[in-house]
């Protein structure tokens, strides 16, 4: 246990203040996240799955459990549900046979990019709530003292992979008309392409 450096009622204010805002900002997020994806039979977990395997691009479950914080078993069902869709792919690596990996189909990834391109298409109240923000600063929120605490809680290699994944949606879209238009489409089909092992029934 830590040495504790603060008086217990300072404690208790800074944990019920967190944890209402939070719950009230997932809240609006939720709803959000949901109403944005609707169109498309997904859920939350389905949605976020298909994200981190597209931007892990041979994750294993477990990773995929870890870096969406769900339960492994919670990412195993909802993967496998993607994959009857035709949106994932399991399989083995040629030099890891112990480790079952997930990848996004080529309609997976048609499917993320249609939805990023109609990502307007819905309304989202977090964003609006940020942009009296944005107009004074010039700038969203980057929540540096909440991604402090985030890595202090889950570690290095969490909030690593958690800014490659909006480092990946950077490179790999560009603006035309008010418009996202994909970008280095190629070389990710290249990567699809490599020889993978289908698993068994027995995974």
């Amino acid at each position: 246990m830590i040495e504790q450096k603060f008086s217990p009622k300072e404690a208790m204010i800074f944990s019920q203040r967190i944890a209402q805002m939070s719950k009230a900002l997932w809240k609006a997020v939720e709803k959000d996240w949901q109403q944005w994806i609707k169109p498309y039979d997904l859920n939350i977990n389905e949605h976020h799955i298909l994200w981190i395997a597209y931007h892990l691009e041979k994750a294993t479950v477990s990773d995929i459990a870890k870096f969406g914080v769900m339960h492994v078993s919670t990412a195993f069902n909802f993967s496998k549900k993607l994959e009857q869709r035709g949106y994932l792919h399991f399989f083995k690596k040629d030099d890891d046979r112990r480790n079952t990996y997930v990848a996004v189909t080529e309609k997976g990834e048609n499917l993320l990019l249609e939805m990023n391109r109609n990502y307007y298409g819905s309304a989202h109240s977090v964003l609006e709530g940020t942009i009296p923000i944005k107009e004074l600063y010039g700038k969203f929120p980057e929540f540096l003292e909440v991604m402090s605490v985030i890595r202090n809680i889950y570690g290095d290699d969490f909030m690593e992979i958690f800014e490659k994944g909006f480092k990946n949606i950077e490179e790999a879209y560009d603006e035309e008309n008010g418009e996202l238009i994909a970008v280095n489409r190629e070389k990710k089909s290249e990567k699809r392409e490599e020889r993978y092992h289908p698993i068994g029934k027995d995974f």
